[in-house]
């Protein structure tokens, strides 16, 4: 039967049945949805009109990049868009696969065209593969022989091979929200018959999620098998059982953390110690900081914030806090925990009594900002090199003033601007620190040259 390539109607997704997922199964396979209406969340891409409903609506099949966070439905949605087409479905690990795979799936969608059904390859983790692994897939979806779909928690713009994200579409997925997460909770205790949860434990559940589906079931399955009966009794309703906060912390233990990476209260957090350091109070910032450790933070990520506060809020003001600040990130790389953790408190500390100084910050936004709707100017002759004989015809570099042959090292009146614009002034050093003393060099140098103005130089 020859390959038929046009739209067909959606073929009815087989309803998920008790004996079609072992009892013994993860409980996020258990409750993997088994139509597109099942689904929770994503409906920037679900909802009436939205793109991947569309997709099934018109029964045309595209190749896609489906990017998100961990836990959030991208081989769910992989695994539905094949069954919705009654297409093959061929999964690929990115991470212990290879060529070999892709290979063996190239030949399978050969046999599956041969007989008439579309296939679906769908690769998870595709970030992990090298860009000749990536290039493999690249002749087969052009020439139709499968569609591609991969999965990945990392920017594709970054991680994928710019041929292969140019034949995809790319989906954004989310992760899920609160209310979300609360059906998924209701529908994992019905499926288990578990007591039910008191309100605290269950936000706490959800906050440790941290919109990860499949880490809300795993920790409610385990929850829910080591809550014994009397761990369960409700004081408030004698004989009735409830899993409380306590149980909760006792079950998971280190697991349950005061905040988790991405969520609400993490940002908080950061930005409670950015504040702390930009307004000097090294007690507050050191508080902040040991905060983040015991949240379970990336050192290494609190060693990003502390280099971007001391180009962001210290500057010129004080030099040395840029180094200080990568030299604690070297520290820790070359320590670890919790020994190398000492230098980044040394940092947060310096970083907090550092005179402070955003002139360099709001100097590179106004430059930014200008450059954004300013039109291109062409650069004057005398700033152009010259490195060869035509150029130098052209008059490159001709008049240029070298300021190491001028008096002070300093071409007095000398313009590095295009010459049909007002020179603006971005950057206006602060009274404070090594700023004082560069804003009164800048006042010299702007004398000189207004003198040599004023002279014709």
């Amino acid at each position: 039967m020859p390959f038929d390539d046009t739209p067909q109607p959606l073929a009815a997704a087989p309803a998920k049945t008790p004996a079609s997922v072992p009892a013994d199964a993860p409980l996020a396979e258990r409750l993997r949805p088994a139509t597109l209406d099942e689904v929770i969340g994503q409906q920037q891409l679900l909802g009436p009109g939205k793109p991947l409903r569309a997709a099934f609506e018109s029964g045309r099949l595209h190749s896609m990049i489906l990017w998100g966070p961990p836990g959030v439905g991208k081989t769910t949605l992989a695994r539905l868009v094949a069954q919705g087409f009654d297409a093959q479905f061929i999964a690929i690990s990115a991470v212990l696969g290879g060529v070999k795979d892709i290979r063996e799936a190239v030949e399978r969608a050969q046999v599956s065209r041969l007989g008439g059904r579309r296939t679906v390859v769908f690769v998870d983790e595709v970030h992990r593969f090298n860009k000749a692994q990536q290039d493999a897939f690249l002749p087969h979806v052009e020439s139709g022989l499968f569609f591609f779909i991969g999965a990945t928690t990392e920017n594709p713009s970054f991680e994928v091979n710019s041929a292969l994200l140019s034949r995809a579409t790319v989906h954004v997925l989310k992760p899920l929200e609160a209310a979300d997460l609360i059906e998924l909770l209701a529908r994992a205790r019905a499926l288990l018959q578990a007591p039910p949860l008191t309100e605290a434990a269950r936000d706490r559940l959800i906050g440790y999620a941290d919109g990860d589906a499949r880490r809300l079931l795993n920790a409610y399955d385990n929850l829910v098998a080591m809550a014994g009966p009397g761990d369960l009794l409700d004081a408030a309703s004698p004989g009735g059982r409830v899993i409380d906060e306590a149980m909760l912390e006792h079950a998971l233990g280190e697991q349950l953390r005061r905040y988790d990476k991405g969520g609400e209260q993490f940002y908080d957090t950061i930005s409670a110690l950015h504040k702390s350091v930009r307004g000097s109070d090294p007690d507050a910032a050191l508080y902040w900081f040991m905060r983040m450790l015991d949240g379970g933070v990336d050192p290494r990520y609190a060693s990003r914030r502390l280099v971007r506060m001391a180009t962001e809020d210290i500057g010129l003001a004080d030099p040395r806090a840029l180094r200080l600040a990568l030299d604690a990130a070297e520290t820790y790389e070359r320590l670890g925990s919790p020994e190398g953790e000492l230098a980044l408190a040394q940092a947060v500390v310096y970083l907090a009594i550092a005179p402070k100084s955003n002139a360099v910050y709001a100097a590179y936004n106004a430059a930014r900002a200008f450059i954004k709707q300013d039109t291109t100017r062409p650069v004057p002759l005398r700033l152009r090199n010259a490195p060869t004989r035509l150029m130098k015809t052209l008059d490159y570099g001709k008049g240029y003033r070298y300021a190491h042959d001028e008096e002070g090292g300093f071409a007095a009146g000398e313009r590095y601007w295009p010459d049909d614009m007002q020179a603006p002034r971005f950057y206006e050093p602060v009274p404070r620190g090594l700023e004082i003393r560069i804003g009164e060099k800048l006042e010299e140098l702007r004398r000189l040259n207004d003198e040599a103005a004023a002279k014709g130089v």
